[in-house]
């Protein structure tokens, strides 16, 4: 099958094209600054073709039209037709408790997606724009919801309750619900590969690294428990996200610096976490390397792999032991000196890195000594293909 996979933000359309029979994205691509004049579509083909067209699109339903035109011209295109599309699936960020799994788009579920705005305000209002737009542009062809939260619908009470009178839970359905599922799924089912064993048998522990941060604790397949909550903000420190701290202070942030709610939430996930310390920047690179002469960025370097040395210690103990451990995202993939400040502190658990190996790290890799108790892995994630394969799977049932 040809999957058009979209990911659909405020002004912003993120494609690829993915033949599922090959596992390969034959094009993706950005359609970037939507609503303005200057907006930028950049296209790539898998063979390395590369173009850029600035024009002026002026909403999601103009974009995802030039999205579609780009991937059947003649001198930039993968197929002939449109027709080619045989399904479309969507990220759509929050699916609130009604959905533990990925589902095929139709009146109902665009009603459920939509009393979720609440809960993702930045980000189900533009995944619902998408799926509109493909209604309207695309009519007939099959449309798959694939929810960050879904996943994570496995954690028991315990793990997702906070402790809030149980009437705001009922009442606002204040709760953890976690983010990020489509990667943590993913790369442990990577890990359950490279590990040689049934997923059904090992207990992980997943690190999704980038400028969002989230950590999961994954037992025989099922998440149990993972960092972020109720939003994105909770858990480790992030880019520009403070994640875990004491309620209280922003009460009296507010007070003190006379704060509105939204100047508040903006110092919260705009102007915290590894900028908010470092002063150098939200990008683990650029603190890297300014981490000989600012004391500061060397601050936030010990202040994130602390935080995660902590996570990764509860989640051991909450899962009762470990058969591995999987860095991932950016900073997972790429950062040979986070991952080595993580896992030399943790040789107790049974993680026994290999210096050589994670420095050499390239790609998917073991970066375990080869009789370490539990396998440290670095896996590359990959969202959109398993947007691509749930949608193929929920289209292939329907016998659509």
């Amino acid at each position: 099958m040809k999957i058009l996979v979209l990911n659909c933000g405020s002004s912003s359309v993120k494609y690829q094209l993915i033949d599922t029979d090959q596992a390969n994205a034959l094009a993706r691509g950005l359609v970037d600054r939507i609503g303005q004049e200057d907006a930028v579509l950049s296209h790539r083909r898998s063979d390395g073709g590369e173009v850029k067209i600035v024009a002026e699109i002026i909403d999601h339903i103009a974009a995802i039209r030039y999205v579609l035109s780009i991937l059947t011209s003649k001198n930039h295109g993968v197929m002939r037709d449109i027709a080619e599309i045989d399904a479309i699936g969507h990220r759509v960020v929050h699916g609130g408790e009604y959905f533990a799994a990925s589902v095929r788009i139709d009146d109902d579920v665009l009603a459920k997606i939509r009393s979720c705005i609440e809960l993702a305000p930045l980000h189900n209002p533009h995944n619902l724009r998408g799926i509109l737009a493909c209604r309207e542009i695309l009519s007939g062809v099959p449309q798959v919801a694939v929810f960050d939260t879904a996943f994570h619908q496995t954690m028991p009470e315990r793990a997702y309750l906070y402790g809030l009178p149980y009437v705001l839970y009922k009442r606002y359905g204040i709760r953890r619900y976690g983010f990020h599922g489509t990667s943590h799924a993913f790369v442990a089912q990577r890990a359950a590969v490279l590990c040689g064993r049934p997923l059904s048998e090992l207990r992980i522990i997943t690190c999704h690294l980038g400028n969002g941060c989230s950590i999961t604790a994954i037992d025989r397949g099922k998440s149990i428990d993972t960092s972020m909550g109720f939003t994105p903000l909770e858990g480790l420190v992030m880019g520009t996200r403070s994640g875990d701290l004491d309620p209280s202070i922003i009460l009296y942030l507010m007070g003190k610096e006379e704060l509105s709610l939204a100047e508040a939430t903006a110092m919260l996930n705009k102007h915290s976490g590894l900028l908010g310390v470092s002063g150098v920047s939200s990008d683990m690179r650029e603190i890297l390397s300014a981490m000989a002469e600012s004391p500061r960025a060397a601050a936030a370097v010990d202040i994130f792999a602390y935080r995660l040395r902590k996570y990764i210690g509860s989640y051991y103990a909450v899962l009762g032991g470990l058969e591995a451990l999987v860095f991932t995202g950016g900073i997972g993939e790429n950062s040979p000196l986070i991952r080595e400040r993580v896992a030399t502190a943790m040789e107790h658990f049974g993680l026994q890195l290999d210096r050589a190996r994670n420095e050499e790290s390239r790609g998917e890799s073991d970066i375990s000594q080869s009789h370490s108790p539990a396998k440290i892995l670095v896996i590359p994630t990959n969202e959109e293909l398993v947007i691509a394969l749930d949608t193929q799977r929920i289209v292939a049932s329907l016998g659509v």
